[in-house]
């Protein structure tokens, strides 16, 4: 990969300001990066690298606040996705941070931390029980830029298509035979809803129906570790220029899942059978309803949410995609609002 790629999990350091933002996507137009700040310099800061206090930004609208008050230069409008994104320009960029890179660092130091050891020994039991070669996995989050917190999450990417699938299929075992390794419990799953379903308009039993059932979160020698799965590069199809996306306003409706099989990865995708729709602020008057094919989201609160077989009811962005000129198709995608959701019937 050249030295100016990067993909989801990576994180960027800005050449002016020491800003960092964590990359989101595989799929990058010629002149950026996209990806969203995560850290600043601010004196009041309670992270602290290199003699500079940072300061973490977690939600999503506060970014773009940020950045238009500050930095908006950071901010650009894409016309092949129809929307404001974030992004930094290639020739700011300072230096890429990557997963792989940070692990093979822990693997050549002498003496790690403790959240450094606690990260490396979760990589280690990964690539011990669940077969996944050395290349294939690395940490990410806060730690990999030193911006952690003692009690910060362990966040890991796994790489590779079948490598993923595969771990997918050893993983529940690996909750079962490592004390070390667990589900969150009932009260922890209560954090996690004010955290994550906050402003959502859900309940918490909406949200349980779906979440004890995934395997990409939990705890690991009692701190939160987090797993998003990247495809192979020859899995991503096409080019960012590739694709012309019209934003057409909020729907929901109900639809039946008919392969999850991508719902592990980043982004992750549902195929979809449409079933009714509900309401829309969308003109789907000249829409069939069967073109609407997927749901997709690059938030990992959406990841592992359904099986196939499953009715759900979906309220996101309505989306009009073609694909090199030619493909016409419809898609839901998740995430963009506080209010998407994803709830079991």
């Amino acid at each position: 990969m050249p030295n100016d790629q990067a993909i989801e999990g990576d994180y960027i350091r800005t050449k002016k300001n020491n800003l960092f933002f964590d990359v989101k996507g595989l799929l990058h137009p010629k002149d950026r990066i996209i990806s969203f700040v995560r850290f600043y310099p601010d004196t009041t800061g309670e992270r602290f690298r290199k003699g500079i206090h940072y300061k973490k930004i977690y939600d999503l609208s506060e970014r773009y606040s940020f950045l238009k008050k500050n930095y908006p230069h950071y901010l650009f409008y894409s016309t092949q996705l129809n929307m404001e994104l974030q992004g930094v320009r290639r020739e700011e960029i300072e230096r890429i941070y990557t997963p792989r890179g940070y692990l093979q660092n822990l693997i050549a130091k002498t003496k790690l931390s403790k959240i450094e050891q606690n990260a490396f020994d979760l990589c280690k039991l990964f690539i011990e029980k669940g077969d996944i070669p050395e290349q294939s996995i690395g940490i990410t989050g806060s730690q990999m830029v030193g911006l952690n917190k003692e009690d910060s999450d362990i966040d890991l990417i796994i790489y590779g298509t079948e490598v993923a699938r595969d771990f997918q299929d050893k993983i529940p075992e690996i909750f079962k035979h490592d004390n070390n390794l667990r589900k969150y419990n009932f009260e922890e799953y209560k954090q996690h809803f004010r955290f994550r379903a906050a402003g959502a308009q859900i309940s918490f039993n909406d949200f349980m129906k779906s979440e004890p059932r995934k395997n990409h979160q939990g705890k690991f020698g009692g701190i939160d570790f987090f797993i998003r799965y990247i495809k192979s590069p020859q899995d991503w199809k096409g080019t960012y220029y590739d694709y012309q996306i019209l934003d057409l306003g909020t729907i929901s409706m109900l639809a039946e899942v008919i392969d999850a099989s991508d719902s592990l990865f980043t982004p992750c995708t549902y195929y979809i059978n449409p079933v009714r729709i509900l309401a829309s602020k969308a003109p789907v008057k000249n829409i069939e309803i069967d073109d609407i094919r997927k749901i997709t989201s690059y938030r990992g609160r959406f990841c592992e949410h359904a099986y196939a077989g499953e009715v759900f009811m979906v309220e996101g962005k309505l989306e009009r995609v073609i694909f090199k000129n030619r493909e016409i198709y419809y898609q839901i995608v998740l995430g963009t609002q506080k209010t998407d959701k994803m709830l079991l019937i």
